[in-house]
């Protein structure tokens, strides 16, 4: 019989709501149960394509025993961390503090006012490595329950007080300048992986937000350093097996330091920032591989990650059925020299392995091989390369296809909204301008209410319960603000206005610092606010570029102020922690070239206004906006006083809105936009 959670809307959720566990969703009636019977709450949290979430769910939450034991003697609390960042954040924070490390899923014991006391990740069914058995933990815990109920408390109290000491002072303290970006370039270097490209070793993740500090600090100091470790890690993931090969975008990250097989689920997140991050270096130098990585994973998310509603889905498994019915990780993806024969042929079999680099020992597990791209590929035909892969993406699309996460996430649907308008439009695609501007649409349609406050997720066209939080509003606001630039409609500009007011209203401290979640969301045990970047940017400084963004379209002082402010953190952490704050140190570079406003005014059919927006596009200026139409257009305030030049159309290039003189000529304007 299903339980609580077969009412909710997240797929991970959803997934155990036949589990002979009695899962509550988070709620506060969770809690009072846990009063009522005074029983601890077990936390488990974890999301849809969690691998080791689904091992332990088999191991243990689908076990009849098992669930005994957790019914007997707790209240269980399921958690869809892509739902809830917010219990997630603060919680990991405890785990992370109680044993020196985190990751999913995650396991916590709680009392029944939430103060955590006993933590862990994945726990085997039976001892093992060094690690207790889940049912030992289970006993273990309900015994100082009932037994050293007054020693339990003491702990959890404790941790709670701890929690509640690290609220950040950051903010206000004055912005990044030269000195800072040079030592956080400096740090970089020193950590860049110069044979295989990236930073530290294994396991490796695509570095999408530093790759965006790198190319923006290149176009501002024309640094060749930075440019040279940008294009060499975009190219080596590019060639490695965490690109998919045959069917475009990237796994969630490397288990090896040489990009070779990756942990093979794909999240909407990564693939959006990487998308977007090759079509920038392709703005950049022209580079053939930039434009078809940037344009294959802009495919990638269109055909597999779109839904219905026109959003884009969370997620791809990493596991699927090996046909056998037996769900392997990896198993939609790998390639033995038998199956390459199998689909192509004697002849045709021995090319593509030798151009994918598949080997009779293999590359990954029982023989079979991530397909990767060769250094030199100069044997090969294009034609016959091209009938290859056309072939054998044919024939994976038989095998049994890795589930789909198919919940809307406010933020990252943002940032698809960002990478689609702005690939579309610097490679000439309009249909992906379109497909960012349906998904927008959707944004607006479901995730909006009327007080322009944001539902986290949805699915099916319907709003799910949590409120948005701070990445929410943010990268929402940057996908609505690249959106008006691309399109030229201001009505994105006024969306992003809104949530952005809402930011500033009841996201920010006095100071200037920010929480991930509003002053009027639910009390957890303590408000989080986290401005490291870890696999998106952190809402902290993706509100920075947001607000600095609107601010350089309206000549909003107030907005400004308040990315100035949110940058502090950044000049503090950049010099120390450069890794993990790659979107703040981009948000530095583009307030350190101003950012440049571009108003661009003439009539849309006109050749000369279609050429000097193309250049405005095209130009690698950091964080520069866009504002394109008709003079003194009251959708954009950065078009308003600026006249056409002799009935010319006619480019302004303003700093602050203190403008150049215009020009009417595509060549003057690339030069203005120049270094």
């Amino acid at each position: 019989m299903p339980n609580r959670l077969a009412q909710e809307t997240s797929p991970y959720l959803l997934q155990h709501a036949d589990n002979p566990v009695d899962w509550w969703p988070w709620s506060a009636e969770a809690f009072e149960e846990a009063r009522r019977r005074d029983v601890p709450v077990l936390l488990s949290v974890g999301y849809s394509s969690c691998h080791w979430c689904h091992v332990m769910a088999h191991e243990s939450f689908e076990d009849e025993a098992t669930a005994g034991l957790v019914n007997e003697h707790f209240v269980a609390v399921k958690v869809d961390r892509e739902e809830r960042p917010d219990v997630d954040a603060v919680y990991m924070e405890a785990v992370q503090a109680a044993t020196g490390q985190g990751g999913w899923p995650m396991t916590v014991f709680l009392t029944p006012d939430a103060e955590p006391f006993y933590f862990g990740t994945y726990f085997p069914p039976e001892p093992r490595h060094g690690m207790p058995s889940f049912s030992d933990v289970l006993d273990g815990v309900a015994r100082a329950w009932t037994e050293r109920r007054e020693e339990v408390s003491q702990v959890a109290a404790k941790i709670v007080e701890d929690l509640s000491a690290r609220s950040l002072a950051y903010g206000g303290d004055g912005v990044p300048g030269d000195e800072e970006l040079a030592q956080a370039l400096l740090g970089l270097t020193r950590e860049y992986d110069a044979q295989d490209g990236g930073f530290g070793g294994a396991p490796k993740f695509p570095p999408s937000m530093v790759l965006e500090f790198l190319l923006r600090h290149h176009a501002r100091t024309g640094s060749e350093g930075a440019l040279q470790m940008a294009a060499d890690t975009c190219e080596a993931m590019a060639r490695g097996g965490i690109y998919d090969q045959l069917g475009g975008g990237f796994a969630r990250y490397s288990v090896d330091r040489q990009w070779v097989v990756p942990h093979f689920e794909k999240m909407l997140y990564d693939n959006a920032l990487l998308c977007r991050v090759y079509a920038h270096l392709w703005r950049v130098t022209g580079s053939d591989l930039a434009r078809r990585v940037a344009l294959e994973t802009a495919d990638f998310m269109v055909r597999e990650l779109r839904t219905p509603e026109g959003g884009f889905a969370s997620a791809l498994d990493a596991d699927s059925d090996d046909g056998s019915g037996k769900h392997v990780e990896g198993a939609y993806y790998a390639w033995t020299p038998a199956q390459l024969e199998a689909v192509l042929g004697a002849e045709d079999a021995r090319h593509a392995a030798r151009y994918f680099g598949v080997t009779e020992e293999g590359t990954f597990e029982e023989g079979a091989s991530v397909l990767q791209l060769p250094q030199d590929g100069s044997f090969a035909d294009a034609d016959r390369i091209a009938s290859i892969r056309t072939r054998l993406l044919a024939a994976r699309e038989e095998r049994p296809r890795p589930g789909r996460d198919d919940k809307i996430v406010a933020a990252w649907n943002g940032l698809a909204v960002a990478a689609l308008a702005e690939t579309g439009a610097l490679l000439d695609r309009p249909d992906l301008i379109e497909r960012a501007t349906e998904a927008a649409d959707l944004l607006v349609r479901v995730h909006l209410d009327d007080g322009a406050r944001l539902t986290r997720t949805s699915k099916d066209g319907r709003a799910g319960g949590n409120t948005g939080v701070l990445e929410d509003y943010a990268d929402v606001a940057e996908g609505f603000l690249a959106l008006a630039s691309v399109t030229g409609e201001g009505v994105w500009l006024e969306f992003a206005g809104f949530l952005l007011d809402i930011v500033l209203d009841r996201f920010t401290a006095e100071g200037g610092a920010l929480y991930d979640t509003a002053h009027d969301a639910e009390q957890l045990i303590r408000r989080p606010q986290d401005p490291t970047d870890n696999a998106t940017p952190s809402g902290w400084t993706a509100a920075a570029g947001a607000l600095l963004s609107y601010a350089a379209h309206t000549g909003s002082e107030a907005h400004r102020t308040a990315a100035e402010r949110a940058l502090g953190v950044v000049k503090a952490l950049g010099p120390r922690a450069p890794r993990f704050i790659g979107w703040g140190l981009a948000v530095a570079e583009a307030l350190r070239d101003g950012p440049r406003e571009i108003a661009v005014v003439g009539a849309p059919d006109d050749e000369g206004f279609r050429a000097l927006r193309r250049t405005a596009l095209h130009a690698a200026t950091p964080g520069a906006v866009l504002a394109a139409g008709l003079p003194d257009g009251e959708e954009f305030p950065l078009l308003r006083d600026r006249p056409l030049v002799d009935g010319r159309a006619a480019a302004y290039v303003c700093r602050h809105f203190v403008c150049d003189a215009p020009a009417t000529d595509p060549e003057l304007l690339a030069r203005k936009l120049g270094r």
